[in-house]
């Protein structure tokens, strides 16, 4: 298979990395670099081209998709910290009143 040959993937895998490389080139980024981020980023959750056919291959991960470019959920230790100082001035504020 050559380099860049997209037949040994799925219909599916096809469908998803158009489909990512859409929503980046409306982010402005441009063709190439979104077609390259897509295939990247389907690569990268399951892991390469799939034999089509139910039940073969490994499972997607989502990993990538799910994360939606934030690095991690809970923020930095400045926010949850600021985070815990509002919510325990709000506590106490309730409880006085």
């Amino acid at each position: 298979m050559p380099r860049g040959d997209k037949d040994r993937y799925t219909d599916k895998q096809k469908r998803k990395a158009e489909h990512i490389e859409e929503g980046y080139e409306k982010r402005g980024v441009s063709h190439e670099e979104a077609e390259r981020r897509a295939w990247a980023t389907v690569n990268r959750e399951s892991g390469g081209g799939n034999k089509s056919g139910s039940g073969r291959g490994t499972p997607d991960t989502h990993v990538s998709s799910s994360r939606g470019g934030r690095a991690h959920k809970s923020g930095s230790p400045e926010q949850r910290s600021a985070a815990a100082r509002k919510g325990w001035e709000t506590r106490r504020k309730h409880e006085i009143a």
